[in-house]
This record gives structure tokens, sequence and C-alpha cells, in this order.
């Protein structure tokens, strides 16, 4: 049920581009951002601060886009998100006692302090990539490309790059002992 409303604001931006164009578009994802933040706060009495950061850079882009009737800064906010994330990512290295994909991912992996740095770093040239080529198709492809490529591209690229990491993490895990009924 999380993912769904995780991925609510996105696919209706997505509706109401195709029936409305990116300002009514644009509206809307502001609409359901603020609701998907109301939901979370009266459901759990917090909210995640990734959703927190994502949440303000639409109500800021998703405003200027609005009042200004200029497309570009919705158009950026994904990069925007994505290099706040690459900045935040690489800051834990040297600040803290652990990396911030240890702090998201330490519960359900266990892993030697160089392999956390090594997957916080491989997050953060992810992140400063997909920035950029969400830049390159604003500034190379049309609006409707644009906006396809923002619900199926960096989404299909985040998924490809979270295998591809499942399988590099797989690689590093310590086997199993001996004797372990624990792993059915």
């Amino acid at each position: 049920m999380q993912l769904v409303l995780d991925f609510l604001p996105i696919v209706a931006f997505f509706v109401a581009y195709k029936f409305a164009g990116i300002f009514t578009a644009t509206g809307v994802l502001i609409a359901a951002v603020l609701l998907q933040t109301a939901w979370q706060w009266t459901k759990h009495r917090k909210v995640s601060p990734m959703s927190l950061i994502s949440a303000t850079l639409v109500l800021v882009f998703g405003g200027i886009t609005l009042i200004l009737h200029n497309k570009t800064f919705i158009q950026w906010k994904p990069t925007v998100l994505y290099w706040l994330f690459a900045a935040g990512l690489l800051a834990s290295q040297f600040f803290g006692s652990r990396p911030l994909i240890q702090r998201v991912m330490g519960e359900n992996l266990q892993l030697e302090r160089p392999l956390w740095l090594k997957l916080n770093l491989l997050w953060v040239i992810f992140f400063i990539v997909l920035g950029a080529i969400n830049l390159y198709v604003v500034y190379s492809y049309d609006e409707q490309t644009w906006v396809n490529f923002k619900l199926f591209g960096l989404l299909g690229l985040t998924m490809a790059f979270a295998l591809i990491q499942g399988f590099w993490l797989s690689t590093k895990m310590p086997p199993d002992p001996p004797g372990d009924s624990s792993n059915p």
C-alpha cells in the first residue's frame, strides 16, 4: 500500500498531463503531494525526511512554474532533488558514524564499513547522473517526451540500478554458516 501512495503524485501528474497539459498537471502534482504528506502525518505522526524534501521542492518549483507560467521550473525539480540526495549522501560519508545509505538499509543488511562507503558513493554517482540525464532530456526533447521519461525512464533507471545493486550486494554478503536453520 505504501508503494502505491509513494507513486500516486507521479501517476496523478502523468494522467493530468495527458488530459490537460503541463500546468494543470503541476497543480495536480502539488495537490497530490500535499494530500500524501497530510496522510503520512495523520497515519504516522511524522513525515520522512525524503518525503519532506520532495514535497518542499514540488511546492517551490511547482509554485514558481504556475506563477510564472514557465514549465522549466517543474522540469528542473527532479534534477534538484537528485542532486540534493547526492549531496546528502556524500556529506554523510564525512559526518557522523555511518553513511546515510547504512542508516537507511543497515537494519536489513550487514556489511563492513568499506562496503557501506562504496555503496553510498555508488548512490551519489547514480543520483548525479540521473539529474544530468533529466536535464539532457529537458533540453534535447519535447515536453511530452520529458513527461514520459519522468514517469517511465527515471523510474526504470532507478529500478534497474537497485536490481544491479542487489546482485552486487549478494556477491558481498558473507555465506550462511553451516547448519543455520534461520534460512528455510
